[in-house]
């Protein structure tokens, strides 16, 4: 076998369609194409076939994932969970209307993105922790105990919620103050606001004590 044609992806100019013997195989981007020291009249084997192959899948999940982790700090199992699902098979439809199944990647290759992520940065829980403590807080005002159940469901081990928990400026107190403030004006009856405050994870007295103070 040989490759026979190189050319640019017209819609994503980092990608290179790669040809065999007259027909399109497969695509990399650009940085695989050199590493992997593909040219036109490359004579290869099913084998070095097959390699190049599994790094066309590779990169293009690569930079899926990648995505998927700058769209938001994700945490190691958020990213582990969205790697599990590109393993199953699934359903799409052909441009005539035809439904078909595609397979799903490789556990090794997922492994190996997951590995590339980290390797990168650009998975880290400690990192994780803080960010999802300052913009829960931020966002919407949540006590530590509910912060802490939100990061150990997301798989955050309990010293990076403890480092998150103990660098943040923000206490319970001050939370509760922020919270009664912004919402007192929709719960009018002061049972609602009280559940809704419990449903942010602070207890009762403490609730108790900060509105008993907001009268003064």
């Amino acid at each position: 076998m040989k490759v026979t044609d190189l050319s640019v992806q017209v819609r994503d100019p980092s990608r290179v369609n790669v040809s065999i013997d007259g027909k399109y195989r497969f695509s990399l981007d650009i940085a695989q194409v050199t590493d992997l020291g593909i040219r036109r009249g490359l004579e290869i084997d099913e084998e070095r076939l097959a390699e190049f192959e599994r790094e066309s899948v590779f990169g293009k999940l690569y930079v899926r994932a990648l995505e998927y982790c700058l769209s938001r700090p994700h945490s190691a199992r958020e990213v582990h969970d969205y790697l599990y699902r590109k393993t199953l098979a699934s359903k799409y439809k052909t441009r005539k209307g035809e439904v078909r199944t595609r397979e799903g990647v490789n556990v090794s290759v997922t492994n190996r993105v997951f590995d590339r992520l980290v390797e990168r940065g650009y998975i880290d829980d400690e990192k994780f922790a803080h960010y999802w403590v300052e913009n829960r807080n931020f966002m919407k005002g949540m006590s530590q105990r509910k912060l802490t159940n939100e990061l150990r469901v997301k798989g955050v081990d309990q010293r990076h919620i403890d480092v998150a928990l103990g660098g943040s400026e923000r206490t319970d107190a001050e939370e509760l103050e922020k919270i009664i403030a912004k919402k007192r004006v929709r719960y009018p009856d002061e049972q609602k606001l009280i559940q809704y405050l419990a449903r942010q994870g602070f207890g009762y007295d403490d609730i108790r004590s900060a509105l008993d103070g907001d009268r003064f």
